[in-house]
């Protein structure tokens, strides 16, 4: 916003094309415009004028009625002079024929369309119910969206005069219904995370709106949060007889009844409509069918009336089939031709996932959750963190839809059962190599090898019908040696096909041979390498060794740039080579520039490195590669996110160049979508001969560990990396790896664990001579001992990491430091050694325009100005401070900043904002994990509590109490103190 009010034609959609020359706005201040310049409109009294005939709309006002809308029962003794006067002034001021007299009177008349905002608004709202009443919901909230933001403040601000005091109050409660309408509109959609934070600032601007506690009721109800939602009950009963003497309307306690009875009905979203947002809500994530799908007849039978009986409208139970067969047996390709003859049958989507269930990283279930709320239009804000609460949303998106769920590749009957629809309706297909006996009522299906005349089929149907017809039987012998295991007869047929001079029996004969005998395509597992040795075999020298060495890069799929390095080749060669495997079938491609083996094919072509590899040595610089590859464009990333750091001169160097970027949007867009190869290569890269770079490749990637998406990952690999260093006795890569696991477990609110690892960071430095870690491990040991009160030694160990930064030569370090010791200060009641301070860390980011750590100064800056008792000053800085962690999708720290903005208009005494920001700080998540989770419920309960909203208030204190005394947190003394001072007034 620039600080100039908005005329209608600027505010408002419904504006006609051409621009209108002259328009009103009554939602705000009285003013008028003419082509979007201000038109002066005269004194307070001349303003009510204008105002009482605009809200006429077009009717005549005789000048009895505009004496009584100005001065009410006691007019001056000129006041039909000074009627006529303004009106006088104001046809000067206006365009020629809009203020008319008539009959004795006034009327604004002529005016277009959209010319008022209150009309503007009008239509906007009928629009709205036009909407809602034909379902579609989310026009219906688009269109009263735009007719709530046509208010610039009160309406008919600073007009006086009885009249104008009637209908400001008329419009506020008009207002006011929209608003709820829209709420209402919210909840039904599922949007009540969403909803809740505005809500509390709505029932604290408007305490005796039962409506409005209504909807935060169910709201909060809807989020989890049932003893907050039956606190408001309490709060709104005890207000309600306090200030009227009356009880609260039926419709508020029939809700508090069915809270108390936990009514299933209350949990159940509508169906949602579609939304013009670029998130599907009806997701069709079905892969493609093969064109020549052949036989299996029986099994399309089976598995299509199980779905046939989920679907229809007798259905009671959700159906689940499992599939289950060795690999390269044809399920996935089966299951998903079944779900693609039955989509008509799940009109509201088909969700599909590979949980990479034969691999060595099976998928995690609330990372698939997370995906499928997401699929299904779930707002990332509004997706939570523990796998129980995510399987629980999920349920209850699903319940009332149709919706077909392809779980493909699953480890075990475990991992699937949270990714299981809960209700009638849906059905869920599942394929794994292991027999799923211990999923409940499930329908189990063995897959086994095709039937050699359906293996004959589709062997015809990909070679041709003319090259098989003569060679009939040499065909059969070829499908017999591939044991009629369908993946392994469309590789054969495949590379028959795209050799015209090969014949069937040339095919056969080379099955034959000692090395593919039949009895070993027999033998389970061995019968899929048998099958893979055949279209290994038929590779040229190029190809082969790309197959082989692409096995080796753990992760779920590689990119271009990636393989290139792998394989030590230019991009465009190396794609041609990539392309052409997945031409044969031993690659796939989900995406342009990305690819990935079948999980089973991924072992075999290790298998085949490790045996086939000359020298051996090779394999061990593969790998080298890739991980200079990765360390490289992380270490750019890095640069150009933190411009002037010396950490990049202190990390390890790579053959690599590594990947360049036009910009910072760029570089992140790089780092969080290879995220999972880039920690599986870290993984695997904790030999000797690589562990100090794989380290130092966590320490480039850790806006991983501050994203929220990645935390989890990213903590778990850099244990590992700890407990290599620690076991391989490099002193350097573990002192790194330790101060990086304490920052992460610092970030997590795990404080007593972050604080033994950079205890052991600190004590290796000796060891270690790192001028890296002599800065951040006692920067980090400072945070840890800020966060537990433990003011002294944070001051000791903040100066000591300054000095240790600026012998380094390392600002920003410094700057962090000093950002880090204001605070300490601050805390200690040396408020303006704190600021000064905090200035000075925020102007050294500035001068080297670092954008994501100058919003962590802004942050330290605004905390440190809140102590000192500077409110504007401070909420300036924190303000910057979100905005720039929104622009480099710092979502933790996004939450962090909302919880110390509450604590800001705290203080102030603003407990409504306080409430909105605290709720937002909730619903995004933090830095700090449970811990800063447990202070931000603190804040919250405090300015429920001065809302007077007591009961709530107590509710997120002993949610807060609980998290407290999970982490061991000292603040559990406070939060103790304030129960029971709410409990005894």
């Amino acid at each position: 916003m620039d600080g100039v009010p908005r005329g209608p034609e600027q505010r408002g959609p419904g504006s006609p094309t051409e621009p209108v020359a002259l328009r009103f706005g009554v939602l705000g201040p009285v003013r008028a415009w003419r082509d979007g310049v201000p038109v002066a409109t005269g004194s307070p009294q001349q303003r009510a004028l204008l105002a009482a005939l605009l809200l006429r709309e077009g009717r005549t006002a005789t000048a009895a009625e505009l004496i009584d809308a100005l001065w009410g029962g006691q007019p001056p003794s000129q006041a039909l002079a000074a009627v006529r006067t303004y009106a006088s002034r104001l046809r000067k001021v206006l365009d020629p024929g809009v203020l008319v007299s008539e009959s004795g009177g006034y009327a604004v008349r002529g005016l277009g369309e959209g010319a008022l905002d209150l009309a503007a608004a009008q239509e906007l709202a009928a629009e709205a119910e036009k909407a809602r009443n034909t379902g579609d919901l989310c026009r219906a909230r688009d269109l009263l969206n735009q007719a709530l933001a046509l208010w610039d403040g009160e309406s008919l601000a600073g007009v006086p005069g009885p009249y104008a005091d009637a209908q400001r109050v008329r419009l506020e409660e008009w207002r006011l219904q929209l608003l709820e309408t829209r709420l209402d509109m919210d909840l039904e959609q599922g949007c009540h995370a969403e909803a809740v934070s505005e809500l509390t600032a709505l029932t604290a601007a408007h305490p005796l709106r039962e409506r409005l506690r209504e909807l935060l009721m169910l709201a909060l109800y809807r989020s989890g949060r049932q003893a907050e939602a039956l606190a408001v009950y309490a709060d709104t009963r005890r207000l309600l007889a306090d200030e009227l003497g009356v009880d609260p309307r039926p419709g508020l306690s029939e809700l508090q009844q069915r809270i108390l009875e936990a009514d299933p009905a209350l949990v159940e979203p509508p169906a949602r409509l579609p939304h013009p947002d670029p998130a599907p809500v009806r997701p069709a994530q079905l892969p493609a069918t093969v064109p020549d799908f052949t036989g299996r007849a029986a099994f399309v039978r089976e598995l299509g009336g199980v779905l046939a009986s989920a679907s229809g409208d007798e259905a009671r139970v959700m159906a689940v089939s499992a599939v289950a067969g060795i690999g390269g047996v044809g399920k996935t390709t089966l299951a998903v031709h079944v779900a693609h003859a039955a989509r008509d049958a799940f009109p509201d989507g088909q969700l599909y996932v590979d949980l990479q269930g034969a691999g060595a990283r099976a998928a995690e279930p609330e990372t698939v959750l997370g995906s499928f709320l997401r699929a299904l239009g779930t707002a990332d804000s509004a997706i939570p963190d523990s796998l129980e609460e995510r399987a629980a949303l999920y349920r209850s998106v699903l319940d009332g839809r149709r919706v077909l769920v392809l779980l493909d590749n699953a480890r075990d009957a475990a991992q699937v059962r949270p990714l299981l629809p809960g209700t009638a309706g849906c059905a869920a297909l599942v394929t794994s190599r292991v027999r799923m006996v211990d999923l409940a009522g499930a329908h189990l299906v063995d897959l086994d090898v095709m039937a050699p005349e359906e293996a004959l089929a589709l062997f015809t149907k990909i070679v041709g019908e003319e090259r098989v017809r003569s060679e009939r039987e040499a065909a059969l012998d070829v499908v017999a040696a591939c044991g009629f295991l369908p993946l392994a007869i469309r590789i054969a047929a495949s590379r028959l096909a795209a050799r015209r001079t090969w014949t069937v029996s040339f095919l056969a004969a080379k099955l034959a041979d000692e090395r593919r005998r039949l009895d070993e395509l027999q033998a389970g597992d061995l019968a899929v390498a048998a099958t893979f040795e055949l279209g290994y075999g038929a590779l040229e020298a190029a190809q082969a060794r790309a197959f082989r060495l692409l096995g080796l890069a753990d992760g779920p799929d590689i990119s271009l740039a990636a393989a290139a390095a792998l394989l030590d080749l230019p991009a465009a060669e190396t794609e041609d080579l990539l392309e052409s495997l997945v031409d044969t079938s031993l690659l796939e491609s989900a995406c342009p520039g990305r690819y990935r083996f079948h999980d089973l094919l991924r072992l075999y072509a290790r298998a085949c490195a490790e045996r086939d590899e000359q020298p051996p040595a090779e394999r061990e610089a593969a790998r080298s590669r890739l991980l200079d590859y990765y360390l490289a464009t992380a270490v750019r990333v890095y640069g150009i996110e933190r411009p002037g750091d010396r950490t990049v001169a202190h990390l390890e160097k790579g053959r690599a160049a590594g990947e360049e970027f036009s910009g910072a949007a760029k570089a992140l867009d790089w780092l969080h979508s290879e995220a999972g190869p880039l920690l599986a290569c870290v993984q695997q890269s904790l030999g000797a001969s690589m562990v100090r770079r794989a380290v130092d490749l966590l320490v480039a990637a850790i806006d991983l560990a501050e994203s929220g998406v990645d935390s989890r990952q990213y903590r778990k690999t850099a244990r590992a990396a700890c407990e290599a260093a620690a076991a391989l006795g490099d002193a350097r890569a573990e002192v790194r790896a330790r101060v990086t696991v304490a920052q992460v477990f610092s970030q997590a609110g795990r404080f007593e664990a972050a604080d033994e690892e950079a205890r052991r960071a600190d004590a290796l430095l000796r060891d270690a001579d790192d001028p890296w870690a002599n800065g951040t491990a006692p920067n980090q040991l400072g945070i840890i001992a800020l966060c537990t009160a433990r003011y002294a030694e944070a001051e000791g160990c903040f100066l000591r990491a300054i000095d240790a930064f600026r012998a380094d030569g390392n600002r920003p370090g410094e700057a962090s430091a000093v950002c880090n010791l204001s605070r300490t200060l601050a805390s200690m009641g040396r408020s303006g050694e704190a600021v000064e301070l905090a200035r000075r860390g925020v102007e050294i980011y500035d001068e080297l325009g670092m954008s994501m750590r100058l919003a962590n100064a802004r942050y330290a800056s605004g905390i440190v100005l809140s102590q000192a008792g500077r409110s504007s000053e401070a909420l300036a800085q924190l303000d910057e401070a979100l905005c720039i962690f929104a622009e480099n999708r710092q979502s933790l720290w996004e939450g962090t900043t909302h919880y110390r903005i509450a604590e800001v208009h705290l203080r102030a005494g603003r407990p409504a904002r306080a409430a909105r920001h605290a709720e937002q700080a909730l619903a995004t998540g933090c830095i700090g994990g449970d811990w800063m989770r447990a202070n931000a419920l603190t804040v919250l309960g405090r300015a429920l509590d001065a809302l007077g909203q007591g009961d709530r208030a107590r509710a997120c204190w002993r949610e807060a109490l609980t998290l407290y005394e999970e982490t061991g947190s000292a603040e559990a003394v406070q939060v103790r103190h304030l129960l029971a001072r709410l409990s005894a007034a």
